[in-house]
């Protein structure tokens, strides 16, 4: 019987290799369950879902105080060093129709590091693989998640400036994806802090969307 008082929010992580989808998606989860390191190359081969733990009246829904549990989907990165295109596609719609299925995604993340940005055809690659795997409505279901956030605050700028400043190759992504986006930084708060703030502003997007999924079969 499903808890009318408990959410579940069902993310997939996406990007290229090194964006840094497994620390983020530990940080979604407030645990360690992603294999996170430097690499000279890919890390991540095979798809792999955590769990969060409950977080109690994370929000309010309906003037009830609604428990949240977060599942993050982390994905092979892409371009990969050791697989093609055809077998992380094939590795990533697999895990999406194994794990969540007619439960469906809330919401995709394209992780993309803040000092790196999107710009030529190969950081353009993720977005592709979005595309083909979560299909035509893609655009309303997914937003970015930047990485190395603090790099931003290093070169002086605010999150406004740097997305004023940013190439076309990225504005024209954020405005089809209804700029939806949100900054991940690793000085100045506990990990518990940026797990809030980050899961407070996915909610948002969630909620825009009135809380519908992309199912998969």
């Amino acid at each position: 019987m499903t808890d009318p008082n408990k959410m579940i929010i069902n993310l997939v992580l996406f990007g290229m290799t090194q964006s840094g989808k497994s620390s983020a998606g530990n940080i979604l989860l407030g645990s360690v369950d992603f294999h996170s390191i430097f690499a000279p190359c890919s890390v991540t081969k095979d798809c792999h879902l955590g769990r969060s733990c409950h977080l109690h009246s994370f929000i309010r829904r309906g003037g009830q105080e609604i428990t949240l549990q977060v599942q993050v989907l982390d994905t092979p990165g892409y371009p990969h060093s050791s697989l093609s295109k055809t077998q992380v596609k094939r590795e990533v719609k697999e895990a999406l129709a194994h794990h969540f299925g007619q439960d469906g995604v809330h919401l995709a993340l394209l992780v993309q590091r803040a000092d790196m940005p999107l710009c030529d055809q190969e950081a353009s690659s993720p977005i592709q693989m979005i595309q083909e795997i979560l299909g035509h409505a893609w655009k309303n279901y997914t937003a970015i998640l930047f990485t190395h956030a603090e790099k931003i605050e290093e070169a002086g700028l605010n999150e406004e400036q740097y997305l004023h400043e940013a190439p076309d190759t990225l504005l024209t992504l954020l405005n089809s994806i209804h700029r939806r986006c949100v900054f991940q930084y690793k000085k100045g708060n506990s990990l518990k802090e940026q797990r809030i703030t980050i899961l407070e502003r996915i909610m948002e997007f969630i909620k825009e969307n009135s809380y519908q999924v992309l199912t998969f079969k």
